[in-house]
Formats: structure tokens, C-alpha cells, sequence
């Protein structure tokens, strides 16, 4: 079979329950509809670190955030699998966020259009990326951080505010038109890999006020805030509550007294900005039809983590609750993927690494810790894993613990937190919600230890496996 050309789409802190089609009737997303009938959906994907650049390092890697050092956003990270994809006789470009540092490294493209952050502050706070060159010479000022805090009522926005720019001008939309001009300008000499990376539903949660108006009379699901859970979390996560009150991260001053008005407005600026994503997919899959390509196109959509908006008391990304960890990731290529498929299995989100080498007959290094989950696209037995896991190290954000780690299985969840005495335990089956921690529970003690075993082994068998995987990137 020729080698495919491959569209991977990656949005910016996206959740699972933000697709139509996956469940939630609520959220407005015809075109990854579209994409979950015609295609394969995973249920239960998750990523291997609750922030932006170390889950996606491991994503474009193939290795746990442990192994490969980056463990935080601005960590050095300039190698990845499309050099791979290269060698194998690919095109590969990259349109929009990656989250490479520095911004701008090859990582094995053959050409970067790179977009980053809407808004870039802490870090890289003077670098032009190509979305404001563009706001630039089109004659806008830029809406960000600087501005949004002249507002009388910025610190009760919790980072909802509308894009009052011509709609061609917002960061999504810009990603998405490029994205479209580029399939457009192919000359098909070669097959592509063409990384779409949009910037939203990250905050500033940014929606056009077209699309935040069709959200205004839905019903929004909000998960209760129970006091009970708010005083059993470990302290670093109280201190990053607090914290984030604080420091407004991404234009979010956050709150710990929130009423339901403020939480439902932020929610529906998140998913008003998850629509208009969606509009964009509907226009790559129209330029694909458009060239002939759709069905030789493997698509895959996908998010680097989710969002707590609010839920457990707490703002954005950086705890390990499925709200952050869990991810959609939609796959579709009907030469070889059955449409309507459901795999229920867990899968990390770093093992579309592998399968996208796969599709392509691209050379796999053989100690990757990612899995191809290809058997699972094609409609072939897998069992997944028995577990998943996730890191994340002190950072900007996460200011007032050392490191946490995570392991899931179907039935529970346990949450390891470095020198601290409490961390988490939840009975998943009887406790989706992960309101009720278990840790300290004597008669769930030979349940922690035995997850606490998991993660040690988990730990010495990553150091052998990967002795020697620096040796891939030399």
C-alpha cells in the first residue's frame, strides 16, 4: 500500500467531554461529529504529564517525561519522531503550536509555521511568532494579558473574554486558514505530514461573540464543588489554589469562592472557542476532499491535556484528575480504519507516536516506552494497558509541590505526591467523580501499596528500557 499522507491535529488544553459525538449533546462540534462516525475513537486516552510542553515531548517522542528530561515548559526539546518520518520520504510540516524550546527548532520539519500561547508572558514574552506578525502587518493590537487587565471586572472573568478582532484575526482561525492555504498549495510530489496545532481552547478562553451566543441558552453540565473534597486534596494543591489567585496565569485570575454564574460563563466561553476550532477541522477535511486526498489522508485529532474549569476547586491543567488527564483522540482513514470504531481499552496519548511511524513504513526505534495502538484503529483484538501514567514537576504553576505522579487503571487511580505525607486514591468504579480520596482508608491500605508498587516497578523498568535511548537521537 502507498504511504498515506498524515494530518495530525492537536488542540491546546482540550478535554474529553467537548465533543458532540463522543456524548455531550451540549457542545456544538459537527465536524469532529463527522470524524468520530467515520472514523475510530478512544475512550480512554491519556496524557503522560498535565502540562503543556513535557506531554507533548512525550507525544513527539515516544518516552515518559522522566526519560526524556522535560518535565516543565521551556525545557530544551528540539529532537523528534518526524525526523523519522523525513527519512522514510515524507514532507512534514508544522502549522501553529508545537511548544518546542526554543520556539522555532527544526525538531525535524522541513518547514515551521509556528504559532504559540495566545499569550506569552512568562516565558518567550518578546517573541513574534507568525500569528502576531500577522496582527501586525494587518495594523490589530494584538488582545492579551496587558490589556485585559485595564478591564474593571478582569479579576471576575476567570480568563472569559470575547474576540472583538475581525474573526480572520483570531489565533484558531488564522492556524486553521494557513492549514487549508497549505493543502491547498500542495503539489503532491511527495506524501505529507502536516501537524496542525491550534492554540485554543487555552486561555485567554477567547471565543468569537457569533459563536459564545449559540452557548448562551444551552444547558451546561457543572460538576458540583464539594467542600469535603476541597480539604482532603494534599496541600501543594491547596497552595496552588491559593496560588493561583494570585498570579494570573493566561489572563485567568482564579477564585476560591465561585458561584455557579462566573463558572458556567468561563465554561462557555471554553466551548463557544471549541466550536470554532471545529469549524476549521470542517474546512481541512473540505481542502482534502478538494484535492482528492480526503480518504488517502490519515487523520488524527487529538489534545495535549485538559482543563479543571473549576471542577475540583481548581483553575486550568497541572493536577492529575481525569479532567486534565483524559483527552479525546479521534482517528480516521477508511482504507483501513472501520468507521463507527470504539476502543474502551487505555491507551497514552504518546502511542499515536508509533502508529504514525507505522502507517507511514517509517523506521520505529525499538526502546520506545509508547505502544502502536494500530491493531486497535484496524478493528483487530487489543487489550491496551493494564496501566497508564503521568508526571509533573514544580513549576511556574505547580509552585508548591516537588513532583507528582500518577497511575490509572480501569478500576482505580492512586496520585504520589514527593515528600508529602497524603497523596490520592479513588475507587473509580464506585467514584467517577474522584470525590472521595481513599488514601488514609486503613481497609483500601493493601490497594495503595500494591499502585505504590506499580509506580516503583513502572520507574525501574523505564531506566532499563531506556538506557540507551539517547542513542536514537545522535
Amino acid at each position: 500500500m502507498s504511504q498515506p499522507n498524515i494530518v495530525f491535529i492537536i488542540t491546546d488544553q482540550q478535554r474529553y467531554d467537548t465533543v458532540g459525538a463522543l456524548g455531550f449533546p451540549h457542545v456544538e462540534t459537527p465536524n469532529l461529529d463527522r470524524l468520530t462516525h467515520e472514523g475510530v475513537h478512544f475512550t480512554n486516552c491519556f496524557v503522560t504529564a498535565p502540562s503543556c510542553a513535557p506531554s507533548r515531548a512525550s507525544l513527539f517522542t515516544g518516552y515518559y517525561p522522566h526519560t526524556t528530561g522535560i518535565l516543565k515548559n521551556a525545557d530544551t526539546w528540539t529532537q523528534s519522531w518526524v525526523n523519522n518520518l523525513a527519512d522514510a520520504g515524507y514532507h512534514c510540516a508544522n502549522i501553529g503550536k508545537m511548544h518546542t524550546w526554543p520556539f522555532e527548532t527544526p525538531c525535524g520539519f522541513h518547514e515551521r509555521h509556528v504559532v504559540e500561547n495566545k499569550d506569552r508572558f512568562l516565558e518567550g514574552g518578546e517573541y513574534m511568532d507568525e500569528w502576531d506578525k500577522f496582527l501586525q502587518r494587518e495594523g490589530h493590537q494584538k488582545q492579551k494579558r496587558i490589556e485585559y487587565r485595564k478591564r474593571p471586572d478582569y479579576k471576575d472573568r476567570l480568563g472569559a473574554f470575547t474576540w472583538d478582532l475581525p474573526p480572520e484575526t483570531h489565533s484558531d482561525y488564522y492556524v486553521g486558514d494557513r492549514a487549508v492555504e497549505w493543502i491547498q498549495d500542495n503539489d503532491g510530489e511527495k506524501p505529507f505530514f502536516l501537524e496542525v496545532g491550534f492554540p485554543g481552547p487555552h486561555p485567554p478562553y477567547d471565543p468569537l461573540p457569533g459563536h459564545l451566543e449559540r452557548y448562551q441558552d444551552k444547558v451546561i453540565p457543572l460538576q458540583e464543588i464539594r467542600e469535603k473534597d476541597l480539604m482532603n486534596q494534599p496541600e501543594s494543591y491547596k497552595g496552588m489554589r491559593i496560588h493561583n489567585t494570585e498570579v494570573d496565569h493566561d489572563s485567568v485570575v482564579f477564585k476560591l469562592d465561585l458561584n455557579e454564574k462566573e463558572r458556567r460563563d468561563q465554561r462557555i466561553h471554553y466551548l463557544a472557542n471549541v466550536t470554532m476550532i471545529d469549524d476549521k477541522v470542517g474546512e481541512i477535511m473540505d481542502a482534502l476532499e478538494n484535492k482528492g486526498q480526503l480518504d488517502n489522508t490519515v487523520i488524527i485529532f487529538t489534545s495535549d491535556h485538559g482543563d479543571c474549569l473549576t471542577d475540583h476547586g481548581h483553575s486550568q491543567k497541572w493536577t492529575m484528575y481525569d479532567q486534565v488527564t483524559r483527552v479525546p483522540m479521534i482517528a480516521r482513514f477508511p482504507k483501513r480504519f472501520p468507521a463507527g470504531g470504539r476502543i474502551d481499552s487505555l491507551v497514552q496519548l504518546m502511542d499515536v507516536g508509533p502508529t504514525i511511524l507505522e502507517l507511514a513504513g517509517a523506521k520505529t526505534p525499538d526502546n520506545l516506552e509508547a505502544e502502536s495502538i494500530l491493531s486497535a484503529l484496524e478493528g483487530k483484538t487489543f487489550s491496551g494497558r493494564e496501566y497508564v501514567f503521568a508526571e509533573q514537576v514544580r513549576d511556574l504553576n505547580y509552585t508548591e509541590g516537588e513532583f507528582q505522579t500518577m497511575v490509572r487503571s480501569r478500576e482505580w487511580k492512586l496520585v504520589h505526591f514527593l515528600d508529602e505525607p497524603l497523596g490520592q486514591l479513588f475507587n473509580l468504579q464506585d467514584d467517577p467523580d474522584e470525590f472521595d480520596n481513599l488514601w488514609e482508608s486503613p481497609a483500601h491500605r493493601a490497594i495503595r501499596d500494591n499502585l505504590l508498587g506499580v509506580i516503583r516497578d513502572w520507574q525501574i523498568r523505564s531506566q532499563i528500557q531506556t538506557s540507551k535511548w539517547a542513542e536514537s537521537w545522535r
